[in-house]
């Protein structure tokens, strides 16, 4: 592929003179992203899975046989781009409809459209950017005329289709992911902006800073680019990474706070700790705290870490993450952030177990399928004369007149139940001590009932 980029897909492309391609542009040019957006589908950088000789999107489009799909993938990668390309190779007419702005009434129109071009002979193309805004029923309206080959079907989304596609449309379209750019194609997308700009050069400090800042999205790296050449003293021999840090400012790096990204990271972060790497799950805790996650949703899950994962093996653990969630709210950011850093290396290096979080489970699902047991009678409450006649709690034995506090032989369980063995301690941390004095009362137990038994 040749050495020009893929960009945003928010601007039409228009065609531009070479003379458009000049310093930096004068009130009223287009963007960066769209004065250098590609024009034909050899000038795409990025998606080689795709677009590659012999790749899925290559193969259907030198056999002139354009299908349905889902886009998938993150903002900036040049879905609309894909997708208007596609049009143009096989000279279609290209529909976009926003999901975010569109309804009903545009579904309707489009359908009107792709009958007048099939009545003369002409392939559409309905295009949906953010199909996952779309409800069930507006999804819905496409199926009947994807199905009939009234148009093809392409959907863009930054959303895991698999959740917020409905299966009827998902299984008519081949959802094709989309990567972030590799830090060689936004090597490629800025030296062809700087000379697009005719802007300084960048050291390589600030070309490695905006790469990071940009983090794969290739209308971020453009715009800032631009923003930067803008502000960029006249004179300036080069654009380093502290003139670089000027012009950007406090922004933080793009973070999809509601996506994939989102929930990628913080299941990394609960691996992590699970898996019993600090140095991981430091990094994972602060690249959510750079992302600008909110602190408070950080330490929920760790609430949840560690007693899933840690439990009983090291009690201390949810005590220390209950203590640094109290002095983040005391301390707030960013005094507060190493308090959480502290209660994450702990959660890593802490004994494991999810004994509690199984028998839990357990339970839930034996009695979510199990009849409603009756209370053994020695075990009910006798607030009333009528219930003391029937022999509520008369049986029942005090465990404090008892030595150790221990009433051998006891049935709690309801009848039917009495040998359920749910909790069964790990042999790390505290539970070894656990599982010691379960062994010994489960030893007591069994004596007794042996005795009662041959009595």
């Amino acid at each position: 592929m040749s050495n020009a980029s893929l960009f945003p897909d928010e601007f039409d492309p228009v065609p531009q003179p070479s003379s458009a391609r000049a310093p930096v542009a004068a009130p009223g040019a287009a963007p960066l992203p769209e004065r250098l957006r590609p024009r034909q589908l050899d000038e795409v950088v990025g998606q080689r899975h795709l677009l590659g000789e012999g790749m899925p999107l290559r193969v259907a489009l030198e056999t002139g046989r354009p299908h349905s799909m889902i886009l998938w993938g993150p903002p900036g990668v040049g879905k609309t781009t894909l997708a208007r390309l596609m049009a143009q190779h096989f000279d279609a007419q290209f529909i976009a409809i926003s999901a975010v702005l569109g309804g009903v009434k545009d579904i309707r129109e489009a359908v009107e459209r792709a009958q007048a071009a099939a009545g003369q002979g002409r392939r559409t193309i309905v295009f949906v950017d953010e199909v996952h805004r779309f409800n069930k029923a507006q999804q819905d309206a496409f199926l009947p005329h994807v199905e009939s080959g009234l148009f093809s079907f392409i959907g863009a989304t930054t959303e895991n289709p698999s959740f917020e596609v409905n299966s009827a449309l998902l299984s008519r379209a081949t959802v094709h992911v989309l990567r972030a750019m590799d830090e060689e194609d936004q090597r490629e997308l800025l030296s062809r902006g700087i000379a697009a700009l005719q802007c300084p050069p960048f050291s390589e400090s600030a070309v490695q800073r905006l790469i990071g800042y940009a983090d794969g999205d290739a209308r971020r790296l453009l715009n800032t680019l631009e923003t930067v050449a803008q502000l960029t003293p006249s004179g300036t021999a080069e654009i380093d990474d502290a003139l670089l840090e000027r012009t950007l400012g406090e922004q933080l790096r793009r973070y999809d706070k509601g996506g994939d990204q989102f929930y990628d990271v913080i299941s990394a972060l609960h691996k992590s700790v699970r898996g019993s790497d600090p140095d991981a799950a430091l990094y994972w805790l602060v690249r959510m705290l750079d992302g600008g996650v909110d602190a408070r949703y950080i330490t929920r899950r760790l609430i949840r870490m560690a007693s899933e994962d840690i439990g009983l093996a090291d009690p201390r653990a949810l005590r220390l993450t209950l203590d640094a969630a109290d002095t983040y709210e005391r301390l707030g950011s960013p005094e507060g952030e190493l308090t959480l850093a502290q209660a994450v290396v702990y959660l890593a290096i802490a004994p494991k177990s999810n004994a509690v979080y199984k028998a839990y489970n357990q339970v839930r699902a034996l009695i979510k399928q199990d009849s409603s047991r009756p209370v053994p009678v020695h075990l009910r409450n006798a607030p009333t004369r009528l219930m003391k006649e029937l022999g509520y709690g008369k049986a029942y034995r005090y465990a404090h007149d008892f030595p150790g506090a221990f009433v051998a032989g006891e049935q709690y369980l309801p009848d039917g139940l009495e040998d359920q063995r749910f909790y069964e301690p790990v042999p790390r941390g505290l539970e070894i001590r656990i599982a010691d004095r379960l062994a010994e009362l489960r030893r007591l137990n069994h004596e007794a009932r042996e005795d009662d038994t041959g009595a």
